[in-house]
């Protein structure tokens, strides 16, 4: 987690960046330079399941109620002393971070092995060195601390992301966790979890200020280090050369600090003393080797920066006095930016004109300054009108092109003069052929649509430009949309037929609208079923490969019609009261980490595949439409962790029917809906997701809290044949003896089996849209 090598750095190096504070002390102290303001520590949930979880008998993953009492101490310790706790919680993986998960998963998996070598030979649970998070303890901590009246919040995007601007905007005392990147982003104090006495409450402050004084260099410059040196979103090897030529130019290496130590004072040393010193001049890219990687780059620069913040080394400021045909001009400084800006005199209207350099010819151009940006916008001087014109330099051909103001964005357009009506007309730059393609404006989206002249039609056509053949392709506009789609042409009909274009193979395949849903459907999508089933003409593309499709189709399939029910579903996964359904409602992609499961044990099948039938009829119940909602619905990508699954791609999960008697109730239904037999259809929805309807009378008979016990127990024993009836008095023991042991009596455990340690691993209730709010009542008996 992190920024690569700088815990280590900061522990061994940089000692001195970390005081001891004690969170009483803080707490006063922030109460008396912020009266009225409730002191607040923003805690990272995920990075503190290690510190909270403290019992010996870790394997089983059991001992909830011990686990419970320690969160209850946590909450109370810190309540006593006035201070507000906000926990978050990991609630999606972007794309950017998706291999770096891999990676952790797949290592994982290895440290899960040596777990189950231990036990098979010795019998026994490993100590505490071989400790792994039990499965499922982040998903139980999010309810058991609601139980406790604390305010839970899931992510929409990286975790600590939204840990850091929550601190920063809401004023907080700091942020108690266990990462890096806290060290990085300029946000409020960041405190360490491993370090803290919760008895004294004292811990570690990491103090960025002192961090950056060490290194020399500046906040700013945190995110340009952290990027250099390697996190989750820059792979550690796209800078390794790069890092190991700044150790050797590195002239005050120090003997008793480890190589790592060293590299990062050569990264910061270079970037103080020797990117600092183009800064302004240069762009990035011409100081560092970032080849292909140059986007991937910026944005894990950008990913460090909190709303309201801007990085200095993103944008180029003017440096020094331009010199014109040899005469010195004088110096304004605009009231927005307060820089000096070089001018000269115009000898029309003998008023001072703005000069920008240009860095080929080394002239000085007149520039006029955009009223809505603030920002200078070079000119040239039209013949006809004597007026200054402002323009737009190609980026490849250095040649500047007039633009005119599009009155509707307010932005410059690049114009051509049309030889026949002596108009100008908008142009757009195609960056393949370095050449200009006209332009015709949008009569709905006001924006500017490229043309050509198709040899068939005759006729200008709106085109749009292929990212990877540059080449233009003739556009039609859906009516629903307003948005372009690219066309084909078939030359026998000698018409247009629209395509999609996929991620993967860059390749447009040509699409039809259904009548019925008006969606746009790659041809070959069986009519009757309404499935996505595209035509692969390219016989290397894979099916897999076919389905990752551009954002604005992806979206479509995936996406529930409904924005209101979205809405419900997003407010649910924000304050943490539902597990995966905003994720397979919004983008139709999810993922569970691992599971202590006996990669070896061929007797029990993973838990990934125990519990799909439960989820392929959840997304039934969550995408469907109704009576056939299942056939509507798309394929779900569901990155399982299991015993030979490489991750490289998503297993691709088509939904089930569910066969609940009425009718699959839709999602207003059992969300909204209050009516006095509401809660009966709900129970309906909940046992048709185990395909359990039929035993709906025998289940009426059980307590509640054992219900959902009845209905896993179940539906397990029908799914895994090799469970025997030792296992089911196992499991029903475990729920009906242990609630009246006191918790001393539940520490210690005599002797561990592999088998039944997998089978534990495996029996935790599945998160649904139905049953979330019962997951508190019903856990001890589940555990």
């Amino acid at each position: 987690m992190g920024v690569r090598g700088l815990q280590g750095f900061v522990g061994s190096t940089c000692p001195h960046i970390c005081t001891v504070v004690n969170f009483k002390e803080l707490a006063e102290h922030h109460r008396s330079k912020h009266p009225g303001c409730t002191p607040t520590i923003v805690v990272d949930a995920m990075c503190c399941l290690r510190y909270w979880y403290t019992p010996e008998s870790w394997i089983c993953g059991g001992q909830w109620r011990e686990y419970f009492s320690a969160l209850r101490d946590f909450v109370k310790t810190f309540t006593a002393v006035g201070i507000r706790l906000i926990f978050f919680f990991d609630g999606t993986v972007e794309q950017d971070k998706r291999d770096e998960w891999v990676k952790r998963r797949l290592k994982n998996n290895r440290e899960i092995s040596r777990i189950f070598h231990y036990i098979k030979s010795h019998k026994e649970q490993p100590g505490r060195n071989m400790f792994f998070i039990p499965s499922g303890l982040a998903i139980f901590t999010r309810f058991a601390l609601k139980s406790l009246g604390q305010e839970t919040l899931c992510s929409l995007q990286e975790a600590d992301y939204e840990v850091a601007s929550y601190g920063l905007q809401n004023n907080c005392l700091g942020i108690l966790g266990e990462d890096t990147d806290y060290l990085i982003y300029d946000t409020c104090p960041y405190f360490s979890i491993s370090e803290l006495c919760l008895d004294s409450l004292d811990t570690v402050m990491l103090c960025r200020e002192k961090l950056c004084e060490s290194l020399d260099i500046s906040l700013a410059d945190l995110p340009l280090l952290a990027c250099l040196l390697g996190n989750d979103i820059i792979p550690e090897g796209m800078f390794e050369s790069f890092r190991y030529k700044c150790l050797s130019s590195y002239t005050s290496v120090k003997e008793n600090f480890d190589k790592k130590g060293n590299i990062i004072l050569a990264v910061a040393d270079h970037i103080s003393k020797v990117l600092r010193l183009h800064q302004g001049e240069k762009k990035l890219e011409e100081m560092l080797p970032l080849g292909p990687n140059k986007a991937l780059f910026y944005k894990g620069v950008a990913s460090y920066l909190l709303p309201g913040q801007k990085s200095p080394w993103f944008f180029q400021k003017p440096k020094g006095l331009i010199t014109l045909d040899k005469e010195v001009g004088s110096t304004s400084s605009a009231p927005e930016s307060k820089q000096g800006v070089p001018m000269c005199t115009d000898p029309e209207s003998k008023q001072g004109v703005p000069l920008c350099t240009d860095p080929d010819s080394k002239q000085g151009i007149p520039m006029c300054t955009d009223a809505e940006s603030k920002q200078g916008v070079p000119m040239c001087t039209d013949p006809e009108s004597k007026q200054g014109v402002p323009m737009w330099t190609n980026p490849e051909s250095k040649q500047g092109v007039p633009v005119c103001t599009d009155p509707e964005s307010k932005q410059g357009v690049p114009v051509s003069t049309d030889p026949d009506s002596k108009q100008a007309v908008p142009v757009c730059m195609d960056p393949g052929s370095k050449e200009g393609f006209l332009l015709c404006t949008h009569p709905e989206s006001k924006q500017g649509v490229p043309m050509c002249t198709h040899p068939e039609f005759k006729q200008g056509d709106p085109v749009c430009t292929h990212p990877e053949s540059t080449q233009g392709d003739p556009v039609c506009t859906y009516p629903e949309s307003k948005q372009g789609v690219p066309m084909y042409a078939y030359s026998e009909y000698r018409q247009g037929v629209p395509m999609c274009t996929y991620s993967e193979s860059k390749q447009g395949v040509p699409m039809y609208t259904h009548t019925e849903f008006k969606q746009k459907s790659p041809l070959g999508a069986d009519p009757e079923f309404k499935l996505e089933a595209p035509v692969c003409t390219n016989p290397g593309m894979k099916q897999e490969d076919l389905v990752n499709m551009e954002p604005e189709i992806k979206q479509q399939v995936t996406m529930v019609s409904d924005p209101e029910i979205l809405k419900i579903a997003r407010a649910h996964h924000v304050r943490a009261e539902s597990y995966l359904v905003y994720n397979i409602m919004s983008s139709g992609e999810i993922e569970c980490s691992n599971t202590l499961e006996d990669a070896l044990d061929q007797a029990l099948p993973s838990q990934a595949f125990v519990y799909r039938p439960v989820r392929q009829r959840v997304y039934s119940l969550l995408l469907g439409g109704g009576e056939d909602g299942a056939s509507t619905c798309p394929t779900v990508k569901e990155w399982f962790v299991y015993s030979g699954n490489p991750l490289r791609h998503p297993d691709l999960v088509r939904p089930l029917q569910m066969n609940i008697p009425g009718g699959t109730p839709n999602l207003k239904l059992l969300w909204l809906n209050q009516d006095a037999g509401i809660q009966a259809r709900r129970l309906d929805a909940l046992l048709g997701c185990f395909d359990l309807s039929s035993s709906r009378e025998e289940l009426q008979a059980v307590e509640n809290p054992f219900k959902a016990l009845c209905c896993l127990l179940t539906y397990l024993f029908v799914q895994v044949d090799t469970l025997c009836l030792e296992d089911l008095h196992a499991f029903i023991a475990q729920a009906l003896c242990l609630q009246g042991k006191p918790t001393v009596q539940l520490v210690d455990l005599q002797e561990i089996d592999s088998m039944s340690l997998t089978i534990g691993e495996d029996t935790p209730l599945p998160g649904g849209p139905t049953d979330a709010h019962q997951l508190e009542e019903d856990r001890p008996a589940c555990r």
